[in-house]
């Protein structure tokens, strides 16, 4: 034990989309290297920054476990999985230190340069200390940060080369059948390639004025918004079940959802779909507010000197 009291921990989350052994290199090195009572793993259920992952959830925690479960000191937590939704840091320290003393945060040093973007970044930095481990091509500037500590670590492999590069020779042997599964059965889309989807399938239900907002870069939840049309409230609910049903068990599906007769808005992480009788649509203008992000967008580009 470090102390009486709360448990001293340190938390490292992560889509683990899958977890490696890289990952279990790094943990065997915090746990090595901070004083601590325990390290928690901490699956996403989706990556805020992301828009879709190459399995499950309830696969990608079941994977976590079979890793990490033989590791001492070492424990896997469902917490974000269990939220069903994308999950903030903050939110998740906040969250722990209702049980533990949360002293750590593990991230990657492909993470500094938008760290400052992070929900409640401020808090965070003034309540843990940042461990970093290195990763190739991303130095690490500390610029900002309170308190942080480096973890060295040699191999240099990423869940998403595995995905890429189908390979599986850094997973762990006890995972990788499971592995090669889902990689021969799902076909990973762009955001584009899921845009062009939805529009598919709501024009083919016969959604009418259908407009796709891009918001890359622009300082709202979701990097595109589709706005659609319905004809009526009972046509707003056959349009949302459709795309509920051929979305449905996708790793870019629907993650929650809130629907009646007038209007039904589907969140798949990186994408917002509005689905509206006309009435609605006209009242609330949606689109006019999303238009005018755009154009800030383009205008912060024109006069950013970078």
């Amino acid at each position: 034990m470090v102390k009486k009291g709360k448990q001293v921990v340190a938390v490292f989350g992560g889509s683990f989309d899958p977890p490696h052994l890289g990952h279990q290199d790094i943990v065997q090195k915090a746990m090595k290297n901070l004083v601590i009572d325990k390290l928690l793993i901490v699956p996403a259920y989706l990556n805020p920054f992301k828009t879709s992952s190459l399995a499950l959830p309830t696969q990608r925690l079941k994977w976590c476990h079979t890793l990490f479960d033989g590791l001492e000191n070492v424990m896997v937590a469902d917490y974000e999985i269990k939220e069903g939704r994308s999950t903030t840091t903050f939110k998740t320290i906040e969250y722990f230190n209702h049980f533990y003393d949360v002293q750590y945060l593990i991230i990657g040093s492909d993470n500094l340069s938008t760290l400052k973007n992070w929900y409640q970044f401020e808090w965070l930095n003034r309540h843990i200390e940042w461990v970093i481990v290195t990763r190739k091509n991303y130095p690490v500037n500390t610029e900002g940060l309170r308190a942080w500590k480096i973890l060295q670590v040699d191999r240099e492999i990423s869940s998403t080369q595995i995905r890429v590069d189908k390979t599986l020779k850094y997973i762990d042997n006890r995972i990788k059948i499971s592995v090669k599964e889902i990689i021969k059965g799902q076909t990973l889309m762009t955001i584009e390639e899921n845009i062009e989807q939805i529009v598919t399938l709501l024009d083919d239900k016969k959604a009418e004025e259908i407009e796709v907002f891009n918001l890359d870069g622009a300082d709202y939840i979701a990097k595109r918004v589709v706005i659609a049309n319905s004809l009526n409230g009972k046509h707003t609910v056959a349009l949302f079940e459709h795309l509920k049903k051929e979305l449905k068990g996708k790793s870019d599906g629907i993650l929650a959802s809130d629907v009646s007769d007038e209007w039904a808005v589907a969140d798949m992480g990186d994408i917002l779909v509005h689905i509206m009788i006309p009435e609605y649509r006209q009242r609330y203008s949606l689109e006019v507010f999303l238009s005018e992000l755009v154009e800030n967008q383009k205008k912060n580009k024109d006069i950013d000197p970078a």
